[in-house]
Parts: C-alpha cells; sequence; structure tokens
C-alpha cells in the first residue's frame, strides 16, 4: 500500500488505511509497510522483532547511521533467519504508511518536520513528545523543545488511559517506562478520588532501560549484583506521572540486578479511612477488568502473591496488585512491567494496533517465560 492511497495529511484525525484494517480482522490484505527509524538499540530492534512477526505490517526498512548496510541479525541475534534487513541510512528512507521512531531522546525532534513527511501515520518511542507543556522539557530534560507547537499534535500513547483520542490520531508519543508503571497503578485511584494528592514511588529498574550504549556504570563488574539508587529526586518521568494522574509526584529511581524489567512501588493516603482493600478491589476491576494488558495479581498464599517484573519478560502485559495497612490509612499499589515491552515497543505496537482499528492484542500474544 502507498503512503498515499486512503489517508489525509499528517496529523489530521479519523484517517485510516483503506482495506487493512478490516482486512485484519476479516482476512488476507494489503499489509501496511513500516519503517524503524533508529533500529540499532534495544526498544528498536524489540519493536522489530514484534513488527516481523504481526499479521498486518510489512517493514520495510531499519535505519541506523552507524551500522547501515550491515544484516540487522548482527546487532539483535534474535533475529537470526527471521529477516534479510539491512540497516540503511536515515538519508535514503523511503515514504512509508507507517513511521516508528526510535532515536535517543531530543534527537528525532530536531527534524521532525522530515520524519513527519514521511509517513500519514507516526509512532515516536521517545520523550520528545510525551509532555503536553513544552516549559516543562528545560527542567525534566535539559533543553528548550524545538518544535513546540507538534506537542498538542501528538497523543499520549498509552491505550489504557487515551484509547479513544490514539484511535483517531495520526501522530502518537510513546510513553516511559515508569511512567507507564506508575501511571496505571495510580490512576483509578485518582479518577475515583481515593487518595490524597501526595504519592511516593520506589521505581526499580533493569539494566536494559538504561539503553545499548555503553557508560562506565553499565560494565558487567559495576552493575552485577547492585541495588543502587541512582537518582533518589528529580528523575524525568515525574513529570508525565503527574501530567497523567494529576497527583504531587516524589520518585526515587533505583538500579537493580536484573536485564529486563521495572517494578513501581507506589505509596499514597486514602483519603476516607473506612475505604478497605474491597472496594479498592472494585474500583480497579471496574477500570482494568476488560482490559488485555493489565491483570490484578493479589494472591492469598505462593510465592507470587504480588507483580513480579521477572515473569513478564517479553510480554505486554502490566501486573498490579495492592496491600492496605491495616494499622492506618496507607495504600501501597505494586505494578511491574518489562521495560522494552509494555514500557516502549509492546506498547508502540499496542497503540499502532488501536491507531489501524486493529485487534489490540495483534502481535503481543507472548504470555512471558516461567521460570526464567
Amino acid at each position: 500500500m502507498s503512503a498515499e492511497a486512503g489517508v489525509a495529511s499528517a496529523g489530521a484525525t479519523g484517517t485510516t488505511l483503506s482495506g487493512t484494517a478490516a482486512g485484519l480482522v476479516n482476512g488476507p490484505a494489503a499489509k501496511l509497510k513500516a519503517a524503524i527509524v533508529g533500529g540499532s538499540g534495544y526498544a528498536g530492534g524489540e519493536l522489530l522483532r514484534l513488527l516481523l512477526s504481526h499479521p498486518g505490517v510489512e517493514v520495510t526498512q531499519v535505519t541506523s547511521r552507524r551500522l547501515a548496510g550491515q544484516f540487522v541479525h548482527l546487532v539483535h541475534p534474535n533475529l537470526r533467519r527471521r529477516t534479510s534487513l539491512q540497516f540503511v541510512s536515515p538519508e535514503v528512507l523511503a515514504p512509508v504508511d507507517l513511521l516508528f521512531l526510535s532515536l535517543p531522546h531530543g534527537e528525532g525532534v530536531k527534524e521532525s518536520e522530515h520524519w513527519l513527511s514521511l509517513a500519514p501515520k507516526v509512532v515516536d518511542l521517545s520523550a520528545d513528545y510525551r509532555l503536553r507543556d513544552a516549559s516543562q522539557y528545560p527542567v525534566w530534560y535539559g533543553w528548550p523543545h524545538p518544535a513546540p507547537a507538534t506537542l498538542a499534535k501528538f497523543v499520549y500513547g498509552l491505550p489504557e488511559l487515551h484509547r479513544s483520542e490514539i484511535a483517531g490520531a495520526n501522530w502518537v508519543a510513546g510513553t516511559g517506562c515508569l511512567a507507564t508503571a506508575s501511571s496505571l497503578a495510580l490512576a483509578p485511584l485518582f479518577k475515583h478520588g481515593l487518595a490524597l494528592p501526595d504519592v511516593f514511588i520506589e521505581g526499580k529498574f533493569g539494566s536494559s532501560a538504561g539503553g545499548a550504549d555503553p557508560s562506565p556504570a553499565s560494565h558487567h563488574s559495576e552493575r552485577a549484583n547492585v541495588v543502587r539508587t541512582y537518582e533518589p529526586v528529580g528523575h524525568r518521568h515525574t513529570a508525565e506521572i503527574a501530567q497523567e494522574t494529576g497527583a504531587r509526584i516524589h520518585l526515587t529511581a533505583t538500579a537493580v540486578d536484573m536485564v529486563r524489567g521495572v517494578q513501581a512501588v507506589c505509596q499514597v493516603m486514602l483519603k476516607d479511612s473506612s475505604i478497605g482493600e474491597k472496594e479498592v478491589w472494585k474500583v480497579y476491576r471496574q477500570e482494568y477488568g476488560s482490559e488485555p494488558f493489565i491483570r490484578i495479581v493479589k494472591e492469598r498464599h505462593g510465592a507470587h502473591r504480588y507483580p513480579d517484573p521477572k515473569v513478564l519478560a517479553g510480554s505486554n502485559y502490566c501486573d498490579i496488585g495492592f496491600a492496605k495497612d491495616p494499622h492506618s490509612d496507607r495504600l501501597v499499589i505494586m505494578s511491574a512491567i518489562d521495560n522494552l515491552m509494555k514500557g516502549a515497543a509492546g506498547n508502540a505496537v499496542q497503540a499502532m494496533n488501536v491507531m489501524m482499528g486493529w485487534p489490540e492484542t495483534a502481535g503481543l500474544d507472548f504470555a512471558g517465560l516461567h521460570p526464567l
């Protein structure tokens, strides 16, 4: 399918690609042609893995300036014999139906006009379009936003909270991994007015959340066996969580000894001391009972009573659990995700499915591994 067929100009809402969405549900159809800009990193590789198995997508190009001309499986060895694609330079990128941007924060937005002209639909996995208020970028990312007018045209890409807006959008902003886990954990409480505004969050990260580029802290001898609090205050995902919940967020980030995974432990004080776990359960079931990728985890016995990112590796699930302190009005909400899946590439594919009107679980049915 060409980039021109059946679509309106980029940035418009409510457009569709003719025949493709219906075809995914009803039978064979021309596949959506997609490209990935910045495919050499962990999120880009995970995105490619998912799209290669997606029934409605054909990946035409994957870019990397540094690795142009090399086979993608040399960087992503799990894709050996799954694809013969080679990295290409971004300068030779051809127009497509949907463009995924998986560049470092602050890089893609420098050429936003160019990238947005290459496809009628764009999903950006970076932080470049996540915050609605341009004045927050110098505060949390250290640079002024170079294209503030584009922020209002992007929809925050968390389907569980913005499904109807994503369905009518052509430009979707990816979400931060800890922001995803925390926002999904907290949203029902603040939607129903159950909690006081201050939230204290301890976020635990695996090493892949730091990206593929090495740093002094990422060497095995430095990273292995750690429980290292690296941002006790000032983590940039604070702004996203506050934006999505309306709460006052007090966030601490700690690196732990795992490769994939994020766990958010959120503590709030309930407004009403009479609220018990049964009432909290009803609220979460009301909000998330029909969500395909959210599971409420609260078992009475066993090792898996609460969310654990280990069992989510490779899956798009967000597991959420909670416990009420019997001695106070404190409620602890725990959530866990795979940071490369629900925290990045998996969520991007889920958002694409919503944009296209496809089954939301298309290409995302992997359940994770246990034991691992």
